[in-house]
């Protein structure tokens, strides 16, 4: 909320998780009164699938919108835009590495940790 276009901006959403931090009942009162113009959006509950989302976010911000300033909306869409037709000229899937395996010996050894 710190950049400028923030700052002016009517509204800001601020797209968030379900997680104990961003509980409805406490998150959307503490934005809005630290933020007055920012919007919680809560993702829906057991819509673990749009976690996917969040690494094409993080591939986008690191390598194409990190360190950046706009001028425009328009700017960053066309940046966006850009960085989405380079994407897609070489697709590869993202390959998981994470089993259920690994998560069975994870809950396994969750009483045992400190």
């Amino acid at each position: 909320m710190a950049d400028p276009i923030c700052q002016t901006a009517d509204r800001v959403f601020w797209i968030v998780d379900n997680g104990s931090v961003h509980h409805p009942a406490t998150f959307r009162w503490w934005l809005k009164e630290k933020y007055p113009t920012a919007i919680g959006i809560h993702l829906p509950t057991g819509a673990s699938w749009l976690n996917q989302i969040e690494l094409y976010f993080s591939v986008l911000t690191r390598k194409s919108l990190a360190g950046e300033s706009f001028r425009s909306v328009d700017a960053v869409a066309d940046r966006i835009t850009g960085f989405e037709e380079l994407w897609n000229s070489d697709p590869e899937p993202f390959e998981w590495t994470y089993t259920r395996d690994d998560l069975t010996r994870l809950l396994e050894r969750l009483p045992t940790i400190e």
